[in-house]
């Protein structure tokens, strides 16, 4: 039986929590400038844009109760986003008269990042430098568990964190489970 094989039979026997959960979809996140958003997506990233929805009209009940958000935000557009292999990325552009204008850092309740996968990581580092983003430090090699992997931080355009990581020969932790998180 090969890896992936034995990988999803283990999966099927110890089946547990959502029923018929079959992976994350997408990843949501709402940008201050929708166009700004989209030259750095595609332009700087690689991604696809796939399509576009909205500018949606005003409806209070629907911001509340379904999306959480102030009653009087509005929502200008949502935009969809193929990113190689991995999740969606699903971008919204709202206003709100309750909204907050600072990103999260990683140590706040609500903080992420959003990382990606490369191939070579000193490469995309020196591409993400030529495009002008900040760059947070030099990249850093883990350890124990996660030995292998090399990443490092930086900024999109607003302030949100995405993360660069390579581990090309595979993390320590593959020597000691069959499981495995998730790889290109």
């Amino acid at each position: 039986m090969n890896q992936d094989a034995e990988q999803q039979d283990i999966a099927l026997r110890e089946r547990r929590g959502l029923p018929g959960i079959r992976g994350t979809d997408h990843i949501g996140f709402t940008v201050p400038d929708m166009e700004q958003a989209h030259e750095f997506f595609v332009n700087v990233i690689g991604c696809q844009h796939v399509y576009s929805l909205g500018p949606y009209p005003q409806d209070p009940e629907l911001m509340q109760t379904r999306l959480n958000v102030h009653p009087e935000a509005t929502l200008a557009e949502i935009r969809f986003y193929r990113c190689f292999n991995g999740a969606n990325f699903e971008v919204f552009n709202y206003s709100s008269p309750d909204q907050r204008r600072e990103q999260p850092r990683n140590s706040d309740i609500g903080g992420h990042h959003l990382a990606f996968y490369v191939e070579d990581l000193d490469v995309a580092v020196c591409h993400l430098k030529n495009h002008g983003i900040q760059v947070l430090g030099e990249p850093t090699s883990s350890s124990v568990a996660s030995e292998g992997q090399r990443w490092v931080y930086f900024l999109a355009p607003w302030g949100m964190q995405f993360e660069l990581v390579s581990f090309p020969q595979g993390k320590a932790y593959e020597s000691q489970t069959p499981l495995r998180l998730w790889m290109p």
